[in-house]
């Protein structure tokens, strides 16, 4: 996560993606590396939180603010991270986007659509 504290010191936005195995999971996991790439903020491992591994869960705990990008109307990112008492994050359900899970193949069109509103939360 080197690089992307802001200048006050606190720590970096903390983005968290379903990568499910459906085009909007692969569609939440490209935006999130977009936006880690880009700096707005760091890409977290949601498997660490969801596997109860401690340094992962309080990282999450510690944040200044989390963003969770979920595929479906299942938002298993949010739930995972509710499941270990972290409930204060922004959130995107790709499918709530107007996006249809298994008609929207990760395209640049459907990429930006994501990208846009994680921006907006961003702000």
């Amino acid at each position: 996560m080197s690089g992307i504290t802001c200048a006050c010191g606190s720590s970096p936005t903390l983005i968290v993606a379903c990568s499910g195995a459906a085009d909007v999971g692969e569609l939440a996991d490209l935006t999130a590396r977009r936006l880690s790439r880009e700096k707005k903020g760091a890409m977290f491992c949601l498997a660490g939180v969801g596997a109860r591994i401690s340094g992962f869960v309080k990282s999450a705990e510690g944040a200044d603010s989390i963003l969770v990008i979920d595929g479906c109307p299942l938002n298993c990112a949010a739930k995972t991270l509710q499941a270990v008492s972290v409930n204060e994050f922004k959130h995107i359900t790709i499918t709530g986007l107007g996006l249809e899970k298994g008609k929207s193949a990760p395209a640049e069109a459907t990429l930006k659509i994501v990208y846009d509103k994680a921006c907006e939360l961003l702000k």
